[in-house]
């Protein structure tokens, strides 16, 4: 029997997506672990592997197709000794019972959502397929794989998987030997309830609608990533119980500084920001601080070792927030080249979950658009995330009392309580001035 290839859920957060280009046409032969098409989800676009053997029978859904909903039948495949004409002969019942019994298939391991969080992104494990094992583990098994199991009355949980991180392909299954009934799929009314955090905050759209109806407006419909901002900010602000530390910074010996390097960096292309100076500065504070550099992981604190430094960065209807991992081990024209990397990936949506996901703590800039100081809303899971003003000309009593004028630069600390406490988070913030107002010491 043809079997069907489904729209994979390449994120977690993933409901649909594009198929942006196959990679593959119709009387291919493919293998497990072929790349099978190109595919954006709300945040990048990565490639679709396949976790089956078989000839692509039929391409269901055309390139540039947007909207796929997750578990879509998107091309057929053909076993040996079938043909195109034996992908009609599946009846409706039989595509549903496929489609209900199949997961979205798994990320390739180039591709899979890395440990950590990232910027709507809300959790870091894979959609499994359904079914569990006895110790109540899920089970991983193509389409294919479950029908034959069904059919031979195999076990799937008694069934060692050779294909992506242990799938269960058909291979595995024709060569098992019978035995126990074959485990019974996971009922739909087994399925978590949805969160509260998640449900539409404020009046719903009929009603804000009708309150401008004799008002001139255009409706926005919201993209894969704007619902994603939405959901993580409305979530954030409700379940973590910010609080906020305020500092100003003098930054003119940073600035003098900086201006030294650059130009000895100049004949190699380099030339550091103030704002590579400030994710330094962040991380050694992390070393220097290291209850600071925690997450909150629902019932328990994890404390990092790396100062994995997640950055924002812009782009047209939404943001990004890359890591730059390890960040304390790192020289700053290091830092400052990978982060112009991410930042321009960002802007192209071209980044990979592992690069956008995990970091204990943030940096939110804003200074660049003239913005004296704000305050920054937490990314979950992290413990804070610091928000940078712009540096501006202001008077200052120096050490000796006399009145003088220099740069500052206003940031603020968000914090999450659970994780960090007000003495806590002001040692950190110490410690980020610190740096910053000392910048030769970050090259010790």
């Amino acid at each position: 029997m043809p079997t069907e290839v489904l729209m994979p859920a390449l994120s977690p957060t993933m409901e649909e997506g594009t198929l942006a280009k196959w990679l593959v046409k119709e009387g291919d032969t493919v293998s497990s672990g072929d790349l099978l098409a190109e595919i954006e989800t709300d945040k990048a676009t990565m490639e679709f592997e396949a976790v089956d053997e078989g000839t692509v029978g039929k391409i269901l859904v055309a390139e540039g197709t947007e909207g796929v909903k997750v578990n879509t039948p998107i091309a057929v495949l053909l076993d040996d000794g079938e043909s195109a004409d034996d992908i009609g002969e599946a009846s409706p019942a039989q595509k549903a019972e496929a489609s209900s019994d199949a997961a979205p298939a798994e990320a390739s391991e180039q591709t899979a959502p890395a440990g950590g969080y990232g910027r709507g992104d809300t959790d870091a494990t894979p959609a499994p397929a359904a079914g569990t094992d006895d110790k109540g583990d899920r089970i991983f098994a193509s389409p294919l794989a479950r029908r034959i199991a069904k059919d031979k009355g195999l076990d799937l949980a008694q069934i060692k998987g050779s294909g992506p991180k242990g799938r269960i392909v058909k291979a595995d299954v024709e060569k098992a030997e019978p035995g126990k009934a074959a485990a019974p799929a996971a009922s739909a009314s087994a399925a978590p309830a949805p969160s509260p955090a998640a449900a539409p905050a404020g009046p719903a759209a009929d009603a804000v609608m009708a309150m401008f109806g004799d008002r001139e407006f255009e409706e926005v419909k919201l993209d894969g990533m704007r619902k994603t901002i939405a959901a993580r900010l409305g979530e954030a602000k409700q379940t973590i119980p910010h609080f906020y530390l305020r500092r100003d910074i003098q930054l003119d010996a940073l600035l003098k500084f900086r201006g030294e390097l650059n130009k000895q960096l100049e004949s190699r292309g380099v030339k550091l920001s103030v704002n590579d100076f400030i994710i330094k500065a962040c991380a050694i504070a992390l070393q220097q601080v290291p209850d600071a550099n925690a997450v909150w992981a629902g019932d328990r604190i994890l404390k990092l070792k790396p100062s994995d430094v997640a950055v924002a960065v812009a782009i047209e209807g939404g943001l990004f927030t890359p890591v730059l991992k390890d960040a304390h081990t790192k020289s700053l024209s290091a830092l400052s080249a990978e982060m112009k990397d991410l930042a321009a990936r960002a802007r192209d949506r071209k980044l990979a979950p592992h690069e956008y996901q995990g970091g204990s703590f943030a940096i939110s800039n804003l200074g660049m658009f003239g913005i004296d100081n704000f305050d920054a809303v937490i990314n979950p899971p992290h413990g804070s995330i610091l928000a940078v003003g712009a540096g501006v000309k202001k008077p200052v009593v120096g050490a000796d009392g006399e009145l003088a004028v220099a740069t500052v630069m206003s940031v603020t600390l968000s914090v999450d309580h659970r994780v960090i406490d007000g003495a806590l988070g002001a040692q950190f913030l110490d410690a980020i001035k610190t740096g910053l107002e000392n910048p030769v010491a970050m090259l010790a």
